[in-house]
């Protein structure tokens, strides 16, 4: 990754794209050793993750991780989730929060340097491209070493760097906690 210290950054998170890459990936991410990774980089000045939410849900699985990155450094963008019955039967849920990270990343283009974008999804070429017409360089965060690849390569040509998630394990992801001994 190339950073230089004096630049501003801002780091945006695709909740459900990177959470699908490391599972593929076999690990979880620890999102306080992800901001501090990038806050060393350079100046962070903002962090966002996006996700979606069922809203008739008592409990969430995401909640606590959603409270937790509010209160610890994220700024956390939810939207409810669409709920639908595809042809085949199956509930399905849908959820695209492609449109909050572009309007996000399009009001804060103008006070930073580089941008990183935690997701493979090729939807945001498009955004990438103009983000860069504006100066600002943005580096793509996902994976090919997945199968199948977790990034487009559109969006991986696109960006002006990209990392391998699997390449950043060592630095993000988060402890297991060691098992008692048998016995």
């Amino acid at each position: 990754m190339i950073f230089y210290p004096e630049e501003r950054i801002a780091v945006f998170v695709d909740g459900a794209n990177l959470y699908g890459t490391a599972k593929a990936l076999g690990f979880d991410i620890d999102y306080r050793r992800l901001l501090a990774l990038f806050a060393a980089k350079g100046r962070l000045l903002r962090a966002f993750y996006y996700t979606a939410l069922l809203e008739d849900q008592e409990y969430s699985p995401l909640r606590p991780l959603v409270d937790w990155l509010d209160y610890n450094g994220f700024t956390v963008v939810t939207k409810p989730a669409k709920e639908f019955i595809d042809q085949a039967g199956p509930r399905r849920l849908k959820s695209n929060m492609d449109v909050e990270v572009a309007v996000d990343m399009l009001e804060i283009v103008d006070r930073v340097d580089h941008i990183v974008l935690l997701s493979g999804d090729g939807d945001f070429r498009r955004l990438v491209e103009s983000v860069q017409r504006r100066g600002v360089r943005v580096s793509v965060v996902s994976s090919i070493k997945t199968q199948p690849p977790m990034v487009s390569d559109e969006l991986r040509r696109q960006a002006d760097n990209f990392v391998d998630l699997a390449d950043l394990q060592h630095s993000i992801a988060r402890a297991v906690p060691a098992s008692p001994p048998a016995g």
